[in-house]
């Protein structure tokens, strides 16, 4: 099929075909200017594998330059422009499960960033009992010996960092920004 579409564009319409750009291939299975299709009966536009694969690596350069710093400042200065961009260029996907997806890692991640700033197991304690934790599990959860990606997504981090803390420094969140809820501060 490829072949006879590509003789059809070079001999009769003296087109050039890139072979690597090029496929015959069902639409969910392609990419286009970021975008992918789903393969429902009703197709919906969704954001490419590609792309979100291209983002969080764009994201994780970031939170390694992010390290030592105010997470005020590195929220505002670092990341919300790279949120705020890939928001505004993917507005048109309908699947919003990506969204989602990517607003809970980077908060994940933003996490991640505070429990390696404490440093050690009383300032991570200290950290946590300030943020609302009882004395008992504060100190339990500071000195677990677990790594910073495990403590990121555990329950005492949640629970002393929710998403709220993260809005009140002005974190974008990605669905909110597709859906257009705008803040009100």
């Amino acid at each position: 099929m490829l072949a006879s579409v590509r003789n059809f564009l070079e001999r009769r319409l003296k087109l050039k075909v890139n072979l690597e750009k090029s496929a015959v291939a069902r639409p969910w299975q392609r990419k286009f200017l970021g975008y992918s299709i789903t393969s429902h009966t009703q197709p919906r536009l969704k954001v490419a594998r590609q792309s979100v694969k291209r983002v969080r690596e764009k994201l994780k350069e970031s939170f390694r330059r992010g390290k030592g710093r105010r997470l005020d400042r590195f929220i505002d200065q670092e990341l919300n422009p790279i949120l705020r961009g890939w928001g505004n260029y993917f507005q048109l996907a309908q699947v919003e499960g990506t969204f989602e997806e990517l607003d809970q890692w980077v908060r994940r991640k933003l996490r991640q960033m505070l429990w390696r700033q404490g440093k050690r197991s009383h300032t991570r304690a200290a950290r946590l009992i300030h943020r609302g934790l009882s004395r008992e599990r504060a100190w339990k959860s500071a000195g677990n010996g677990r790594g910073s990606w495990w403590n990121s997504g555990a329950s005492h981090m949640n629970e002393a960092f929710p998403r709220r803390y993260f809005d009140q420094l002005g974190l974008v969140s990605l669905l909110n920004h597709k859906r257009g809820v705008l803040k009100t501060t």
